[in-house]
């Protein structure tokens, strides 16, 4: 038996951090080379192209890193750390993982198990792991692929994908309508009022984008087909295939499809795609109706394509911004993702809220039929309760 835990999905997941404190590191003696670096290309090496002449980006990539969205100041408030200090964070980590994952006594509660878990350096490191509460179920650490390092681009350790200054989304502009969180949870009035993760149509998280970005969990894998007239890129997580359309126009008849109308051109080596049409349930932050993504892959190496992307939305920033991180190489290749807890949990879901909703009622009429009798009961009876002489 395995340390169990609820991974705490939503939009929390966009924003993961790795909740620790301190970690010491020895003195950085070199700068990084080359070889140490599999962003940095290897002498004589060039970026290939396919039989179409494109930019070869074609493949299975991986974007599962440790790097947060947003900068964790208990890590550092530094924006790039040595590569000391990222291998160091990097086996902190790992130790802290196969500690979470050990054996545990059979004979143990649940409840013993959890406090155990809230006190790991797993949970440290990445409190949002036990977020839910462990007594609801959930997944081992065994089951979980949340990557082993952090973004590293051309030597440089990130500490946020983002590359705002502070690491963090701008300030919104005043009047900018209110970010939509998570109140889908209190909402069961259909199966259209669920998220679209839970009814298996996309990802939990924003693996598919845009923007484009690894959950923080498990399943962050791509494969991309390049044809002449469009890019595919195939999401593992909820099995999406997102079609780029190649030197085509944005669509005008008002329909916002899923994952919004991206179309791409190559400029040089890189692949840049605009999406614009993004609909309300794949809103970025709140911004979705004005709401423009810009994206750039570029292969950086044999086995890393860099990716940036920008926002940009007058309504809620002042000016565009965005971040960056790498795909890597993924060492085999993309299956099915067979979602199936739609199938099984929504008729469930659906059927407890109107459960509660009767009993509800019947309380209520209950409730109300009490106060009739007791005011009917405390009332004086007809033709009784006069004082003095008729």
């Amino acid at each position: 038996m395995r340390h169990a835990l609820v991974l705490a999905l939503g939009t929390a997941l966009a924003t993961t951090g790795f909740g620790l404190t301190a970690f010491a590191a020895p003195p950085e003696k070199a700068p990084v080379s080359a070889a140490a670096s599999s962003s940095i290309p290897p002498a004589g090496w060039k970026r290939p192209r396919n039989a179409m002449g494109q930019p070869d980006l074609s493949g299975y990539w991986s974007n599962a890193t440790l790097t947060p969205l947003t900068r964790n100041r208990r890590i550092s408030d530094k924006a790039v750390l040595t590569q000391a200090e990222a291998k160091a964070f990097e086996k902190l980590w790992a130790d802290a993982l196969a500690e979470s994952d050990a054996p545990t006594d059979q004979n143990e509660s649940t409840q013993e198990v959890q406090a155990k878990l809230t006190g790991s350096k797993l949970v440290e490191i990445r409190p949002d792991f036990i977020a839910a509460g462990g007594d609801t179920g959930g997944y081992n650490t065994f089951w979980i692929d949340p990557g082993t390092h952090l973004v590293e681009i051309n030597g440089q350790y990130r500490t946020s994908i983002l590359t705002t200054e502070n690491g963090m989304p701008p300030a919104r502009k005043a009047g900018a309508p209110a970010a939509r969180g998570g109140g889908f949870r209190d909402v069961y009035d259909s199966y259209e009022t669920r998220s679209h993760g839970e009814r298996c149509i996309s990802g939990f998280g924003r693996n598919t984008g845009p923007p484009m970005l690894p959950n923080g969990y498990y399943n962050n894998n791509y494969q991309i087909v390049q044809t002449r007239d469009a890019v595919v890129i195939e999401v593992e997580m909820i099995h999406d295939a997102r079609i780029i359309r190649l030197n085509g126009t944005h669509r005008t008849d008002g329909l916002r499809p899923t994952m919004g109308d991206s179309i791409g051109r190559y400029e040089g080596d890189t692949l840049v795609v605009e999406t614009t049409n993004i609909p309300e349930s794949q809103q970025f932050m709140g911004s979705w109706k004005n709401l423009k993504v810009t994206e750039w892959f570029t292969r950086l190496s044999p086995t890393k394509i860099l990716y940036k992307f920008q926002v940009e939305d007058p309504e809620f920033w002042d000016k565009p911004w965005g971040g960056e991180y790498t795909f890597n190489t993924l060492n085999g290749r993309v299956y099915e993702y067979a979602c199936h807890e739609g199938n099984y949990a929504l008729p469930g879901i659906l059927a407890g809220a109107r459960q509660k909703e009767k009993e509800a009622a019947e309380a209520a009429a209950k409730s109300a039929a009490d106060a009739a009798a007791a005011a009917a009961k405390a009332a004086p009876a007809k033709g009784k309760g006069k004082s003095g002489a008729d």
